[in-house]
């Protein structure tokens, strides 16, 4: 396939109903994680979105999540089933990259079975949580599921079976 021509945007709170339609799929394949509507809204300022140019459909969507001062997860990278294997999800990661640079954030974090995909973008394997005792205890104070499966938490472990956690120190 050739690469899709798309347009990398923030998310808007209309595009939430396409965001967890992309979602979806790999959620009920335990790939990502499934959130609730009111999770999504809370959480749209952090997705950016890949749109068609020749269409204007959504076709993949991720989002930044800030866990500490100079970190933050990748999460939430979808990519239409129309649209895979065109790059969008290449777009989609590097405009999130650059975003967490904006935000002044010297690491990204993932958790994925997509290893080949990180690693191409330079991320590494990690074991572990890279963070000291004390942020860790903080971060224990979080709702959030995704903080959760960060920490490697047992309430969490289903959904992280097979991940790989990984970790790039951005430039």
């Amino acid at each position: 396939m050739t690469p899709a021509a798309v347009r990398i945007r923030p998310a808007l709170p209309a595009d939430v109903r396409v965001i967890r339609d992309l979602v979806e799929p790999y959620a009920e394949q335990r790939i990502l994680l499934p959130k609730e509507w009111v999770g999504y809204y809370e959480a749209v300022q952090e997705f950016l979105v890949a749109e068609d140019v020749e269409t204007g459909d959504v076709v993949g969507c991720g989002a930044v999540h800030v866990l500490w001062s100079d970190l933050a997860e990748i999460r939430t990278l979808a990519v239409a089933p129309t649209h895979r294997g065109r790059r969008v999800g290449h777009a989609l990661l590097s405009a999130l990259m650059e975003r967490a640079r904006e935000l002044g954030l010297r690491r990204l974090f993932c958790l994925t079975f997509e290893v080949d995909f990180f690693v191409g973008h330079g991320f590494h394997a990690i074991e572990g949580t890279p963070v000291t005792p004390d942020v860790y205890l903080e971060l224990l104070r979080s709702h959030d599921d995704g903080v959760a499966e960060f920490l490697d938490l047992a309430r969490v472990k289903p959904n992280t079976l097979g991940n790989t956690r990984m970790l790039i120190e951005l430039d």
